[in-house]
């Protein structure tokens, strides 16, 4: 798994302090982001978290490259709908050979890993089998219609793999470019840094909050699940490690 912060809004921090400020003030927005100085930018940002004023959050984005992840992992991404996705299409791009996520409690057992990759195998004979058979099939509809064989044959290859996918595996892999605000990011940590979350997914947050808390340190200070700022959210659900995952978060 990769993570990159491709790109983010500039002074995150200050904008959304500058955004806050002009709620308050009659002065314009230049002027407001003019007057702040760190220190005030962080008074903002602490007093926006202490009074639950969390809009002006939604004016910094962020903006992430994601590969190497399972389309099972994809599928809980793509809940947080209040984001951007541009996500690596099956339909387009041919997965012979592809990639394969390993669960780490699979890959403990012997015999379990054996099926594993005795399944990934097969997946990927099925889909080259049926890639070819359906290349075949729409490449001679296409040259018995007058296509040219050159043309056909490209066709026929785009045409087979977007009914061939259906027989590929939550496991394999796939890559994303993702865009969320930074009110949207927090409830994406909440739920997603939280032990309870499922471990690919849950690895990936943890990542992106690493990269935000470099680039808006003070904005991220309390991001993560639930409990690094309080009382659990789970309830009678709670991994019950409250004080190690507070400590990890705040050397984070």
């Amino acid at each position: 798994m990769t993570v990159t912060l491709l790109a983010h809004t500039s002074e995150p921090e200050k904008l959304i302090a500058g955004a806050a400020k002009l709620c308050y003030s009659s002065s314009d927005a230049e002027t407001l982001l003019d007057g702040l100085t760190p220190e005030k930018t962080e008074k903002f940002i602490d007093m926006l978290a202490e009074i639950g004023h969390e809009s002006p959050i939604e004016h910094a984005y962020f903006t992430f490259s994601v590969s190497g992840i399972s389309r099972a992992a994809l599928a809980q991404f793509t809940r947080h709908r209040i984001a951007s996705f541009s996500v690596q299409s099956q339909r387009y791009v041919k997965k012979d050979g592809f990639d394969y996520i390993v669960p780490p409690e699979i890959s403990k057992i012997p015999e379990a890993l054996d099926i594993f990759y005795e399944s990934m195998e097969q997946a990927r004979v099925n889909y080259e089998k049926l890639s070819e058979i359906l290349k075949n099939k729409y490449k001679k509809e296409k040259t018995e219609n007058g296509m040219d064989e050159a043309a056909a044959s490209v066709y026929a290859e785009k045409k087979a793999i977007e009914d061939a996918r259906f027989v590929l595996p939550n496991a394999c892999d796939t890559k994303l470019v993702v865009t969320m605000n930074a009110r949207s990011l927090m409830n994406f940590f909440n739920l997603r840094c939280c032990e309870r979350a499922q471990w690919e997914i849950r690895a990936v947050a943890d990542e992106m909050l690493r990269l935000c808390k470099e680039v808006a340190p003070h904005l991220f200070k309390n991001a993560g699940p639930s409990c690094v700022r309080g009382k659990c959210s789970e309830g009678a659900k709670s991994c019950g490690k409250m004080l190690e995952i507070r400590e990890k978060y705040s050397k984070m």
